[in-house]
Parts: C-alpha cells; sequence; structure tokens
C-alpha cells in the first residue's frame, strides 16, 4: 500500500496599512517521488550562492525557468492567500492560512505537513494552531506539522517558488505563475483584523 503524500509548505507575504497579503504555499508529493525531486531540486539550485534554492535572489529569466521545471514535476500545490494583512499582523495572517491549508490538504490525503523552520515560539505556534484544526476535522483525522530547516530540505525549495509566484502575480506579474497555474489549487482566506 503506498503511503499518503506528504506537503512541504514556505510562505510569502507583503504586509501594507492598506492590507497587504499572507501567501502559504504547499506542495503536496507522492512519497515515493521525494528522492527524484529532491535531486531535481539540487540540479535547479546548481552552484547558486546560498544553501538553498531561494525565490528573490533570482533574477527574472532564473524564476521564469524554475517556474517552469516545477510546473513539469505536474504535482498538486495547495495555496491559501490571507488577506488583508496589516503591518505587524503578519503572524495572525499566516495561522488563519495554515488553519485552512491543513483543511485542505486533508482533503487531499495528507497526513504530515513540512514546513520551513522559523523560531522555535514561532514553530510551537504552528504546531498549536495544527493542532486546533485536526480538532475540527472529521474523528479519527490525522495530522501533524513538522519543522525542518530549508537548507536541509529541498523539496521545501519548491512551495518557496509557489509562493514567489503566487506574490508576484498578486503584485501585477502573472508570467511566473502562468506555467504553475494548472497545479495550483488557491484558496482565499479573510483575515480581518
Amino acid at each position: 500500500m503506498q503511503p499518503p503524500p506528504q506537503a512541504f509548505a514556505d510562505e510569502s507575504f507583503h504586509e501594507n496599512t492598506d492590507g497587504g497579503f499572507y501567501v502559504l504555499a504547499a506542495a503536496v508529493l507522492p512519497a515515493d517521488r521525494h528522492d527524484e525531486l529532491r535531486e531535481a531540486m539540487l540540479q535547479i539550485r546548481g552552484r547558486r550562492r546560498g544553501s538553498k534554492l531561494h525565490w528573490y535572489p533570482m533574477d527574472h529569466q532564473e524564476k521564469l525557468d524554475v517556474a517552469k521545471r516545477i510546473a513539469d514535476f505536474d504535482e498538486l500545490h495547495v495555496v491559501t492567500v490571507g488577506t488583508p494583512v496589516r503591518p505587524r499582523r503578519q503572524e495572525r495572517g499566516r495561522a488563519l492560512c495554515l488553519q485552512r491549508l491543513v483543511t485542505e490538504l486533508h482533503d487531499a490525503g495528507v497526513g504530515v505537513l513540512v514546513a520551513e523552520a522559523r523560531q522555535a515560539d514561532l514553530n510551537a505556534r504552528d504546531i498549536a494552531t495544527v493542532t486546533a484544526t485536526r480538532h475540527r476535522l472529521p474523528a479519527g483525522s490525522r495530522c501533524r506539522i513538522e519543522h525542518r530547516f530549508g537548507a536541509d530540505e529541498p523539496l521545501l525549495w519548491i512551495s518557496d517558488v509557489v509562493a514567489g509566484a503566487v506574490r508576484a502575480r498578486i503584485n501585477g506579474t502573472a508570467e511566473f505563475f502562468d506555467p504553475l497555474a494548472g497545479c495550483v489549487h488557491e484558496v482565499q482566506v479573510d483575515t480581518p483584523t
């Protein structure tokens, strides 16, 4: 029997007094493809500076090329976009997006969500959010979150790229998102102040 898929999540956000947004993207990846996709992401990173592939340092053409490569993986990406996100309200936006993401991932058969590690107290907030959300799922539902550092888990780089492409689209540059559009399930989340 095939183990359930796992999801690998990363975020991008834009705080703004007029109502920014929070993007939480999760790549839903079958367990039997993890090694193959890790190797692919390491090849895509190549000799770039830094220990991980990251959206923001890439130039325009690199972003377009990486988005196309990830689209070629032909795997589902679940994305929650929370609005508005006002200054100093980023963690509230994240929690609301994470709640909805966990529900969507449960519906996709995912039992483990791997998120990029942050500070210990912020990781603890994620765990509390997932635990509380799990209690709202059907009885017997299994869902847990793990945290890994981006430098140690190339599968997190996939969701970093998807989150970056969604953020770029929201900010008016859709060309990075266009190749990914067919494999992204996007959900809007109201994150009132």
